[in-house]
């Protein structure tokens, strides 16, 4: 009889017919509070300083927004600061 596998735990273990029964049992018997709370996490994007951020779309040319992934890739930052810097640079010299 072939073991049946219905896939890979993150670690890797296989998951099959054994593994869901003893899983099942474990949910049967209960778990603590502590045992659900599991790692805090953060979430969505890291912020950008200490105000509120807005989101502002932009529409740019194909070759605008190819020069502006290349720099990004040179520099090692996010499209995002590449259009940040540039117009703080444009605001500051008007």
């Amino acid at each position: 009889m072939t073991k049946r596998v219905y896939g890979h735990t993150k670690r890797g273990k296989p998951i099959d017919d054994k593994l869901t029964e003893e899983l099942a049992d474990e949910a049967e018997r209960g778990y603590e509070p502590a045992q659900l709370q599991g790692r805090p996490r953060g979430r969505g994007r890291p912020p950008l300083g200490d105000a509120a951020k807005t989101v502002e779309s932009v529409r740019l040319d194909p070759d605008l927004r190819d020069e502006t992934a290349e720099r990004a890739a040179k520099e090692g930052v996010t499209v995002s600061e590449i259009i940040r810097r540039a117009l703080r640079q444009y605001l500051r010299s008007a």
